[in-house]
């Protein structure tokens, strides 16, 4: 299990650290799909880091800045954010997208989809779906999440 930990941590520093392939046409920059294609690849990463409450990779990937706001409402700063993912009376199991879509304008992005989760609550199995909506902000080379807010759809 640690062996996994650092292997996750290593492919999120390196997914935020280096930077994005140049576009195939010669330019120098990245091309907006190929930043789509980061900007998917740390949502992922972020699912993972919160299953295993990893809050070492989630502060990587998490702006200082962060404004959090869950399913049921409740608004979370980034230490706030972190505190939660780390709670032992909650375990989530699995935290999967269904559909996910990113659009880059500049140095943001924004990403849409829906995503399950499961896990237990206070010994108790839930089930969660939910729309979300999540900023992100390209400093430097490196993307943050800004801004997350997502919405429930159904509540098992």
């Amino acid at each position: 299990m640690k062996t996994a930990l650092s292997l996750f941590r290593l492919s999120i520093f390196v997914l935020l650290c280096v930077p994005a392939l140049p576009a195939a046409s010669g330019q120098g920059a990245p091309s907006a799909a190929s930043e789509e294609v980061r900007v998917l690849s740390l949502e992922a990463a972020w699912n993972q880091a919160e299953q295993q409450k990893d809050t070492r990779s989630l502060n990587l990937l998490l702006a200082e800045t962060l404004s959090y706001i869950d399913y049921d409402g409740t608004l979370m700063d980034k230490p706030q954010f972190l505190a939660s993912a780390r709670a032992r009376l909650l375990h989530p199991a699995q935290i999967a997208n269904e559909t996910i879509r990113a659009h880059i304008y500049g140095q943001s992005a924004v990403v849409t989809g829906v995503y399950r989760e499961t896990g237990t609550d206070r010994g108790k199995p839930y089930r969660r779906r939910g729309r979300f909506t999540d900023t992100w902000i390209k400093l430097g080379k490196t993307w943050q999440c800004v801004a997350s807010q997502s919405t429930l759809i159904t509540h098992e």
